[in-house]
């Protein structure tokens, strides 16, 4: 029986349309398999630097890491990644006689290479936000320290029995070293008698070094926030591994 040309048409569409959505299926299946492959290959190298960092810090929590961009095993391949956001909590403080822990370190890396061993991190240009509660402050000083009245000062009390509470108010800034200092200290409450006077003395004429940052970041400001100091820093060829960190 003879068909026409007209009866083949349809099918000749519908073969054309099922080739059609067989070829966007593979397409998009290869997609997906990229994708879940440079998923796969991000959340390694977040893995990684969260360890590097860690070994660095001496945090005691794993700290969390991001990479930013897409894709990530192109990166991976150019042996640097663009960009890379850490969050620390806890970094403790040692070999000082005041250990002032970091409460929190927020960490931009760009540029951050790939290569070396596990337990290190190296990255071109870093800006860094580390977060000191007036919590750990006061227990690193030995007074209780708190916001001032006025920017960029803080209020510290000392209490001694039968003679009651002192307090001044002092400025906070940048020191060399990765320290903050504590300067044109005013006494705004109680009567600064000898022992009172000498522990305030003893807690602030000295900057206070902050330990466990990163080899490479510099202090540059320091604010004081309703509930903590938050310390700037900046550097360029930063790197964090065990036993060269700031300690």
């Amino acid at each position: 029986m003879h068909r026409s040309q007209h009866d083949e048409a349809p099918r000749y569409r519908s073969r054309r349309r099922r080739r059609t959505i067989a070829a966007v299926a593979s397409a998009a299946a290869l997609l997906v398999g990229a994708v879940v492959a440079d998923r796969v290959a991000a959340a390694r190298a977040e893995s990684r630097t969260a360890a590097a960092f860690q070994e660095g810090t001496a945090t005691p929590e794993r700290p969390s890491v991001h990479v930013s961009g897409f894709p990530v095993l192109t990166q991976l391949a150019g042996g640097s990644l663009r960009h890379v956001d850490i969050t620390a909590h806890d970094i403790p403080a040692r070999g000082t006689d005041r250990p002032l822990p970091v409460t929190e370190l927020t960490v931009g890396l760009d540029g951050l290479s790939t290569g070396g061993s596990a337990d290190e991190a190296h990255a071109r240009s870093v800006e860094a936000t580390a977060f000191l509660s007036y919590e750990d402050v006061s227990d690193a000083l030995g007074l209780t320290v708190s916001r001032g009245d006025e920017p960029g000062r803080v209020d510290a009390t000392v209490g001694l029995p039968l003679a009651g509470n002192v307090t001044v108010s002092t400025a906070v800034s940048a020191a060399g070293g990765n320290r903050i200092a504590f300067t044109d200290v005013r006494v705004t409450r109680g009567e600064p008698i000898p022992p009172a006077k000498a522990l305030l003395d003893r807690a602030l004429a000295e900057p206070v070094p902050l330990r466990n940052i990163p080899e490479g970041l510099r202090l540059r400001s320091v604010d004081p926030t309703d509930d903590g100091i938050s310390a700037r820093f900046t550097g360029k060829a930063v790197t964090f591994r065990p036993d060269t960190s700031s300690a």
